[in-house]
């Protein structure tokens, strides 16, 4: 299958005024592209975890006035969702894209995915130097895993364990500039490799919950 990778337009569409406008933009131009991308990262998942993963791609439903500044297609092993659940991301703010192995807020189990994390730290320390960690899926700012030591990784896992709306994210970020981004075949080899080295955290955290 042939995948489309992502232009300038699609991350000025986030600059388009109004709910309606913007989504209607994201449904049209961005979406398809997500089921292209998800089609396959979800069945290439599946293969490597052993068991059935499901794709679901941001629907936005709730929002009634305000446009969303970020969207992404999710993969999880939950037909009904994937929120309550350690689950991979891939998605796009206006000036970066994002991908992801996400635990947020509403997953609630935390506390023992986290205190699996904080016993297991060496599988995210020894991640590669650029990937970056987010506390929260709804800012674009993010940390240098490499700015990170031991204690800030475990202060932010205990965090994770004993703040309830706290969320905990590991992946990469790309800018809209970058060749792979516009690639498609050449990001989604590089979204794979991106989960597959996010594996072992996703097992933990599976494991835990």
């Amino acid at each position: 299958m042939t995948v489309k990778g992502f232009s300038q337009a699609d991350f000025d569409i986030f600059h388009i005024d109004g709910l309606e406008a913007r989504m209607d933009a994201i449904q049209t131009e961005i979406q398809p592209k997500f089921k292209a991308f998800g089609d396959i990262l979800t069945e290439e998942l599946a293969v490597l975890l052993g068991n059935e993963m499901y794709l679901h791609i941001a629907k936005h439903a709730r929002r009634k006035v305000n446009p969303p500044n970020d969207t992404w297609l999710a993969i999880g092993h939950d037909k009904r969702g994937y929120k309550k659940h350690p689950h991979f991301q891939l998605g796009l703010f206006d000036d970066h894209l994002f991908i992801w192995f996400a635990l947020i807020y509403e997953a609630p189990n935390k506390q023992a995915i986290a205190e699996s994390l904080m016993t297991n730290s060496n599988v995210i320390m020894d991640l590669p130097d650029d990937y970056v960690i987010s506390l929260d899926h709804m800012k674009k700012a993010a940390t240098p895993l490499a700015d990170k030591n031991e204690s800030d990784l475990i202060a932010d896992l205990e965090r994770l364990r004993d703040v309830k709306k706290a969320e905990f994210l590991v992946g990469r970020h790309l800018h809209p500039d970058q060749s792979v981004v516009k690639d498609g075949q050449a990001l989604l080899k590089y979204t794979k490799e991106t989960y597959e080295q996010l594996l072992p955290i996703y097992k933990l955290a599976m494991a835990a919950q």
